[in-house]
């Protein structure tokens, strides 16, 4: 569709919503003049009030969104991005504009650094998107860490194929209409009245229609877009960076809930620069097969029906039908995009400044071992202190039943054992040896009041993997004091802690002997001694 042609309708498309809006508009204005004039007589002139104020609302709600459009299109501020300079960064630059001049385009005036795995573009829209405005780039510099810089250059291109296909000037126009539609819309649901959803009925199907109208167009331009960055930057290249885009995404999202937020629980963060930094090291440490496993697990999110991309694969195979070129074979370059950046640690680290909260911002910063170390400890009491409580517990009702005492005191408060009273890993062996253990520590474990009717085997093989977590809690927190685990960050695998070879090798096997249906405490004990455990 041409560029004509695609003005039009969505000229044609943005007045139809404004009619519409204008005709309502009138309609009520006549229905208030003849409720005045015409339809209520003088004992009746309450109904008036009533009405006014009803459509009054009404109105009030149409402008609103009416008007919603005048906002729509200009570029604001951008609070929580890095913005870069030719002559700070003038190697990342300079491929932007390579990009820009190939697809005979004029570069961004704007180009910020975001946390983002995504790299967008923007015009600020005048004369609703039909003349040039102020352009502005976005690049995520996670994204600049894991694709290499023959991908980077179709990412580039396919950006300014949108330039090319005049999207981002027409997409000020439908974004008016969205954003005006979406308002009104939002107003009338907000409304108490029947009238008010009935109106809106009305917003909500031409909204339908707009999003169906425009759809088509969104994805054919999106597809131009591909050509584009194909014949630029090579049909290999493009496809190789749609494949890493959802890989990258999914192990960007891993980092964050995984290792930026490992200190969340401790109030404490990362070194600074490395809060979005550390995605380097995760990407070094791990092959293509092992960032994509991290995602594999994720559900992907739920197409929208009116999404304006086509799916990835779609968007691979037909690039993948696109004649050969005659451009070298740029695939074997696997310089990553982050080697653009001049001082990359600085750039992180003014990215994280701008991104985090006053709040995040003033937390202590700790070492990444040391952040290790201490999620580690902090996840080990976690799992332990069920089975403690437990044992406490069980201790203290097994002493009830021998001489009537209590030897273990509870907090008057909360009911909880106290802390410096909860049995050590020793003393969780003995009452496991005197026979407690199923008898009397499994019930006391907590469970969902699903698996309270749970008896028998059944209720053992229920209970028995918090069982296990909770002696292998012990174990790390004991090998922690004792200096014998030393803090892992994994990179290439899961935080944790490394643990002493002798322990590596049996520490399954020994616990797993001792939450046995027949406890058998002595391989943990073994493995305790102190030739091998200091005290």
């Amino acid at each position: 569709m041409t560029f004509r042609l695609r003005a039009v309708r969505a000229f044609a498309l943005l007045l139809g919503f404004f009619l519409m809006g204008v005709v309502l508009l009138s309609a009520m204005a006549v229905f208030d003049w003849m409720v005045m004039t015409r339809l209520v007589t003088a004992r009746a002139a309450w109904v008036e009030g009533t009405v006014l104020t009803l459509t009054v609302l009404l109105a009030a709600a149409i402008v609103r969104g009416l008007f919603a459009f005048l906002r729509a299109g200009r570029l604001g501020p951008v609070p929580h991005a890095v913005p870069v300079i030719p002559q700070e960064q003038p190697e990342l630059w300079e491929q932007v504009r390579a990009a820009a001049e190939v697809t005979g385009q004029r570069p961004p005036d704007e180009l910020y650094l975001v946390a983002e795995v995504n790299a967008g573009v923007a015009e600020q829209s005048r004369l609703l998107g039909l003349l040039h405005g102020r352009r502005r780039m976005f690049l995520g510099l996670p994204l600049l860490a894991g694709l290499t810089v023959p991908q980077l250059r179709a990412v580039l291109a396919h950006e300014f194929g949108h330039y090319g296909n005049l999207d981002t000037r027409l997409g000020g126009v439908t974004m008016r209409g969205r954003e005006a539609l979406m308002h009104t819309v939002e107003a009338f649901q907000e409304g108490s009245t029947r009238l008010h959803h009935a109106i809106g009925a009305l917003y909500v199907g031409y909204a339908r229609m707009f999003l169906r109208t425009t759809q088509s167009v969104a994805r054919h331009q999106e597809l131009a877009a591909d050509q584009m960055a194909a014949r630029y930057a090579g049909r290999e290249a493009t496809a190789a960076a749609l494949r890493t885009l959802p890989v990258l995404d999914g192990a960007y999202t891993h980092y964050l809930e995984t290792y930026a937020a490992m200190g969340s629980s401790l109030g404490a963060l990362p070194p600074v620069g490395e809060v979005h930094g550390g995605f380097r090291r995760l990407l070094a440490a791990r092959t293509g097969e092992r960032l994509a496993a991290l995602s594999a697990g994720q559900r992907p999110p739920r197409p929208h029906q009116y999404d304006s991309h086509p799916p990835i694969a779609e968007r691979i195979a037909l690039i993948e039908k696109l004649p050969a070129d005659d451009r070298p074979d740029q695939s074997t370059d696997e310089t990553v995009g982050l080697t653009l950046l001049r001082d990359s640690d600085r750039v992180f680290a003014a990215l994280e400044a701008c991104t985090l909260s006053q709040e995040s911002a003033r937390l202590r910063r700790m070492s990444w071992d040391d952040l290790a170390m201490s999620r580690a400890i902090t996840d080990a009491e976690v799992w332990s202190r069920p089975l403690r409580v437990a044992v406490a517990r069980a201790l203290r009702s097994s002493a009830h039943d021998t001489d009537g005492t209590v030897t273990v005191r509870r907090d008057s408060t909360t009911g909880e054992v106290a802390d410096d009273l909860l049995p050590n890993l020793e003393e969780i062996l003995d009452a496991f040896d005197r026979g407690l253990l199923w008898m009397e520590v499994a019930d006391r474990m907590p469970k969902p009041h699903q698996a309270a009717r749970l008896i028998g085997p059944s209720a053992r093989n229920f209970i028995r993997p918090r069982i296990f977590d909770g002696l292998a809690g012990m174990v790390h927190l004991r090998l922690a004091e004792s200096g014998h685990a030393k803090p892992d960050i994994g990179w290439s695998g899961q935080p944790g802690l490394i643990l002493p070879e002798s322990w590596e090798k049996g520490m399954d096997d020994a616990i797993d002997a001792a939450v046995a249906d027949t406890p058998d405490t002595a391989p943990l004990r073994a493995l305790l001694a102190p030739r091998r455990v200091p005290a």
